[in-house]
């Protein structure tokens, strides 16, 4: 049973609420900004955006600890973030996480504008620095029709720099648990019509378990040339190089003797100290982007980008490399329509190109250092669309959009070792069209329904293709499906309260999942498909709207909660079917909420609880991971230093409640080892400084 927490919250505030609930003059008001969207090319309120949209701004990421991106994605709904350990991100969009061992695939993702996710479908979401993002908007459920291939959704990272042409200089510092330490720095000068901007960071942390140390160093640099205008050159350059450890999976038992433990060695195999398991990953990625306006009603967006990627993986039965080089380019043009009393339209038209080259090798792993030479591949994969894109105002009420794109995807490979080919091997998928169809309509000033329809579609990953027993399989299809989708929106006359409900309906054909030989080597299969229909909803309301007078300046609530009645529809391994069964690594439930308190002098209160129930942790649903509580709390204290330097201290809890609970399970893990076990209560303290 789900803890009413939200009930509990309200009713031990009720003596602040009913103190504080004097009627507040207009003038003591801070009214609030409009929330505004830009996933589909072009800005708009989120109230009337015709589609699932989950958006965090720079005031909900300040709250959450910025040394992840874990907790701040688990406020919204649909959206599972897991760290099974530092630095080992998972990322699902409504039961996406099915084929990730770690990582994140079949979501597409773009930095600034520029795609973070390769040809090859890897994205190194683990290499950027949380406290680096500004922005984060996520379209749930399949949207290709401008993103390309994907049947997960989308996730738009803006950085705290982007778009700005504010001087100031920013640095903080934070410290914790477990040996955590995070230093950032970052500042921003505009001079004429050019601004330059520049972040760096350092985190290191020890880990809860054994060999689970993390650290990242994080530079970034842009620069934005206002040449026109309207119109502008942005330039992005970032290397990020992070180091961490795995201390791989537990059984339950041990798990239950020792969470801290590492995977242990058993009378084959060696254990995860042993064998020095972790990750290094060094990615270097730039970009130019043009945003020209070519006249009143014509503009246009060219990208231009690429990045290399060294990834080194010693595990327990080898050591990989993977050396990765992606270039590509995104363009397109936006018309308006002539401004009219009965309709207002646009039409964007655009392509996108992307090739990765991979080299990737096999070692034998010798205590974590590289051993015989086992298995060499070259693998290049090409993926490129074009998209069009109408949306049109009718009599300022009816919001209708119709999109589609045309995707093509191949990869050819050769083995340069043992097999020394020399002559390369294509496998060319069918083109694809991804439609996508909606509309929103105003009923009232506040209240707006909205309706769509898309395909989805996801060709495998290169690690898909070449799994880590070192077999490219070819006969491995892409997965595609249909999602349904309804849903409204309604806010107050300030926008102080938003509520945002939807349902959907989504049914997927040749799911890909992940599968283990004996050896623990990995292999993927087309699943059949699943049947994944659900409820999302989000809301959030300034119980106590802000005010200069009251001693609550503020009392905000927010709530999310996701229902995932996710199913196997055919699902038939050799003797074992599975059809029917829930989706391996997907709760059923999940219901966070949260309350911010502000006080006088600038002191602030915020406590979040995050409900999650209990999770499959095998296709054949015969494990599974225990429910929990977590409870996590901040407090935060501001103050002015002369005119221009503000500085804030804070101290944080989290997991206040104790729970014995893994952030990140190993799904259909050989031996049962499932379990990651995440830290028990701890602390941090920071403190940030502003000019």
């Amino acid at each position: 049973m789900i803890r009413p927490f939200p009930v509990i919250f309200l009713s031990l505030l009720a003596p602040i609420i009913a103190f504080a609930q004097k009627p507040v003059s207009k003038d003591t008001v801070r009214h609030l900004n409009t929330v505004t969207v830009k996933g589909y090319l072009t800005e708009q309120p989120v109230l009337s955006f015709p589609a699932s949209v989950s958006v965090l701004g720079q005031s909900q990421l300040k709250l959450q600890p910025d040394n992840s991106f874990v907790t701040a994605l688990n406020t919204l709904p649909g959206i599972r973030a897991e760290e099974r350990s530092p630095g080992s991100y998972r990322l699902s969009i409504r039961g996406s996480l099915l084929r990730s061992p770690f990582g994140v695939r079949d979501v597409k993702v773009y930095f600034d504008d520029i795609p973070l996710t390769d040809a090859g479908g890897n994205t190194y979401l683990n290499a950027i620095d949380v406290g680096n993002i500004n922005h984060i908007e996520i379209l749930k459920g399949p949207d290709g029709s401008l993103f390309g291939a994907n049947s997960g959704g989308v996730v738009l990272l803006s950085s705290a720099n982007e778009h700005s042409t504010d001087g100031y200089f920013n640095a903080g510092i934070n410290g914790g648990s477990y040996g955590l330490f995070h230093q950032k720095v970052s500042l921003q000068t505009h001079t004429g019509n050019n601004t330059f901007s520049f972040n760096q960071s350092y985190q290191n942390y020890n880990g809860y378990r054994q060999n689970s140390r993390m650290q990242r160093n994080y530079l970034q640099a842009g620069d934005v040339w206002q040449y026109a205008k309207q119109s502008q050159l942005r330039s992005l350059l970032l290397y990020s190089d992070l180091n961490y450890q795995t201390p791989g999976g537990l059984t339950l038992a041990q798990m239950q003797a020792d969470p801290r433990s590492a995977r242990l060695p058993t009378k084959t195999t060696p254990g995860a100290v042993e064998q020095h398991i972790g990750i290094n990953t060094k990615l270097l990625l730039g970009g130019l982007i043009n945003d020209a306006r070519l006249s009143d009603r014509v503009k246009n967006v060219l990208a231009v980008f690429g990045n290399h990627v060294n990834f080194a993986n010693p595990f327990i039965t080898n050591y990989e490399q993977r050396n990765e080089n992606t270039y590509g380019a995104r363009t397109y043009f936006e018309f308006d329509g002539k401004p009219g009393k009965i309709i207002d339209w646009k039409l964007n038209l655009g392509l996108e190109w992307q090739q990765t080259n991979s080299l990737i090798s096999n070692y034998g792993n010798n205590k974590g250092i590289k051993d015989t030479t086992q298995q060499i591949d070259k693998i290049n994969t090409n993926q490129h669309f074009i998209f069009a894109r109408y949306a049109a105002d009718i009599v300022k009420r009816l919001h209708l959009e119709a999109a589609v794109s045309l995707n093509y995807y191949s990869y050819k490979f050769r083995n340069t070792y043992p097999l020394n080919e020399t002559g390369f091997t294509n496998r060319d998928f069918t083109p694809q069209l991804m439609p996508r169809l909606a509309l929103s309509y105003q009923l009232t000033n506040n209240f707006i329904w909205r309706a769509s329809v898309s395909r989805g579609y996801s060709t495998p990953t290169i690690a898909e293709v070449r799994p880590t027993d070192n077999v490219i399989n070819t006969n491995l299809q892409a997965q595609s499906g249909w999602n349904y989708e309804t849903g409204f929106r309604w806010r107050n006359t300030d926008e102080t309260l938003l509520l945002d409900a939807s349902v959907f309906y989504y049914r997927i054909n040749n799911a890909i999942v992940r599968r283990l030989n004996p050896d623990e080597t990995e292999y993927y299969i087309n699943a059949g498909g699943t049947k994944q229909p659900g409820f999302e909803l989000a809301f959030t309301d300034w119980l106590i709207r802000q005010n200069n007078t009251h001693f609550v300046r503020g009392l905000q609530f927010n709530t999310s909660f996701s229902l995932s009645r996710f199913n196997f529809r055919n699902y038939v391994v050799t003797d074992a079917d599975y059809s029917g069964n829930q989706l391996t690594g997907v709760p059923r439930q999940v219901l966070v909420s949260s309350l911010q308190i502000n006080l006088p002098q600038y002191f602030s209160v915020f406590v979040q609880h995050n409900y999650t129930s209990s999770i499959p942790l095998n296709d054949a649903n015969t494990a599974y991971a225990n429910k929990y509580n977590l409870l996590q709390g901040k407090v935060s204290w501001q103050h002015l230093l002369g005119h221009k330097i503000s500085l804030q201290l804070f101290a944080a809890a989290d997991n206040i409640l104790n729970e014995k609970y893994s952030l990140g399970n190993d799904l259909n893990a050989f031996g049962s080892r499932y379990y990651n076990p995440s830290p028990l209560r701890n602390y941090s303290f920071g403190m940030n400084v502003s000019l």
